[in-house]
């Protein structure tokens, strides 16, 4: 299978952490017989030194020809003076816009050697396995109007959805439970915001075609006090914008650690843009120390969403698990009796267990 590939590094550890995605997807590609092919653009910090602007037109028109996008990070202090229209930041919104990427995943997983580091307890959060979907395209933050009134004393949102935008989100939440273990918890303020009403109500609409998914609601917060408490009752988390944007970093922490966190963002035709949760970390940019599994399992969500090759990304998590079960990590983890390693040795660890099972997959089946 060939598929094209817009790599946009960004800033900070961008580079580097994109360095170990193109060696692993390359890995997957020799594996299993496919062809990757990656363009280069420049986004965020990066592009403004280069282009005047977070985001070129030219990254614009290579990402909307892609199969998929990989975006490593975005912002630093050396762009902290510029007006917050000019920031890096404003180049990842705007690839978002410009490629109507309605749907924000955010997968909270944790890993057996890292869990004493959550702040939870190991007995709570052992064995969650999360996946929290955030409508991202309208809602508050979009809303309009949106404005100081009263001489500057007072301030206007709006709360705005339509249907269309409520029915395409909650559709994609039912059909990525029906993949995983057929739970879905819709999120709301039901008792309070009419919004949340119809939001409620398109749910039970939307959940008569899928019958084979266990629905359940709840208030944001109460939702919010479940995550702290009983993370293992969630499957497939779906909510609008603001309540995502606050659930899923709350969530983001629970694992202990922020450098192991996939997302993705993705419109109707399964397109989408692939990063890891943390950020750009300027501070540790060019010591090769960087944490690649963020980016790697971003690479994973990428083949598993955009790609349909679920074989492959099953893959590259076991690698990366298996990594971690060998007591390997980067500077901000810690794993007891582990053996730290910087940012290339991490990835030939990850990717050299991955030519392992593949090796052994090959074995297993020519015996089959």
């Amino acid at each position: 299978m060939k598929r094209e590939i817009v790599l946009l590094p960004g800033d900070g550890i961008g580079q580097e952490i994109m360095e170990s995605a193109k060696s692993v997807l390359n890995t997957v590609a020799a594996n299993f017989g496919h062809q990757f092919i990656f363009h280069e653009h420049a986004i965020g910090g990066t592009a403004i030194d280069q282009y005047q602007t977070p985001l070129p037109e030219t990254t614009i028109k290579a990402c909307k020809g892609s199969d998929a996008v990989l975006l490593g990070a975005v912002g630093g202090e050396k762009w902290d003076s510029l007006p917050g229209d000019q920031r890096p930041e404003k180049g990842l919104l705007g690839i978002r816009k410009a490629l109507d990427l309605f749907a924000n995943l955010r997968p909270i997983k944790g890993f057996a050697p890292l869990l004493h580091a959550s702040p939870l307890k190991q007995e709570i959060i052992e064995g969650s396995d999360i996946l929290i979907i955030r409508e991202l395209t309208g809602g508050l933050y979009f809303g309009e109007p949106k404005s100081r009134v009263e001489n500057g004393n007072a301030a206007v949102d709006t709360l705005y959805y339509s249907r269309q935008e409520m029915e395409r989100i909650i559709d994609k939440s039912f059909q990525t439970a029906q993949k995983r273990r057929k739970k879905l918890t819709s999120v709301d303020k039901a008792n309070v915001l009419e919004s949340s009403r119809l939001w409620r109500e398109i749910v039970e609409e939307k959940s008569k075609s899928y019958p084979d998914v266990e629905v359940n609601h709840l208030l944001v917060d109460a939702a919010a006090m479940k995550l702290i408490t009983q993370p293992n009752q969630f499957d497939v988390i779906v909510t609008e914008n603001l309540f995502g944007d606050i659930l899923s970093d709350e969530a983001s922490v629970l694992t202990g650690s922020l450098g192991m966190l996939p997302s993705a963002s993705i419109r109707t035709d399964g397109v989408g843009l692939y990063e890891p949760v943390h950020g750009s970390a300027p501070d540790i940019a060019g010591l090769g120390i960087a944490n690649p599994l963020g980016m790697i399992l971003s690479t994973a969500l990428m083949l598993r969403q955009s790609f349909d090759m679920q074989e492959e990304a099953d893959e590259i998590e076991k690698a990366v698990q298996e990594t971690l079960d060998q007591g390997y990590h980067t500077p901000d983890l810690s794993i007891k009796d582990g053996i730290k390693v910087g940012t290339k040795e991490m990835t030939d660890t990850v990717i050299g267990n991955l030519s392992s099972n593949s090796v052994s997959n090959c074995i297993c089946n020519s015996y089959a």
